[in-house]
């Protein structure tokens, strides 16, 4: 078995529903885990949008969330989870916003695409103080075990 991350808020390549956005609530969708392999020592997850800030241009890939040290034995994340009900162990990455908490999509134009990307890896990593993603990045390079995906889009309404 694979390593999988899904959602029961929206399909694979679906539309992420208002709530979890910025013309909604700005909640982080429901999230499930599976088929974590054998050797796995704790997970991390990287959610980001290589559109911004137009998917006709793109120029940079935003950071939404970031997450590492999860235990392996996590199922997956509840819908709007707090930085304290995070499972114990979990660290928190700075997103784009500046802030280590979720940050829903906003795109300034265009229908953008949101990746939920999560790592098996072979270590706890060592405490980062506040990573961004090239730092995270850089701590799990040579000990992911495998890796799974979830995209997700939206377009403003307005």
């Amino acid at each position: 078995m694979s390593l999988t991350i899904t959602s029961n808020a929206f399909a694979p390549n679906g539309a992420i529903p208002p709530l979890y956005t910025c013309e909604g609530k700005d909640l982080s969708p429901p999230l499930a885990f599976g088929g974590v392999p054998a050797g796995t020592k704790s997970l991390a997850l990287i959610v980001d949008d290589p559109d911004a800030p137009d998917p006709a241009a793109p120029r940079m890939t935003w950071v939404h969330w970031m997450l590492y040290n999860m235990p392996t034995a996590t199922p997956g994340l509840a819908e709007a989870i707090k930085s304290s009900a995070l499972p114990a162990g979990t660290r928190e990455g700075q997103n784009d916003w500046g802030r280590t908490s979720y940050g829903g999509p906003c795109p300034p134009i265009g229908r953008h695409r949101y990746f939920h990307k999560l790592y098996a890896l072979d270590v706890v990593l060592p405490t980062l103080a506040r990573p961004d993603k090239p730092a995270l990045e850089k701590a799990m390079q040579g000990h992911i075990l495998e890796r799974a995906e979830l995209v997700g889009t939206y377009q403003k309404s307005r």
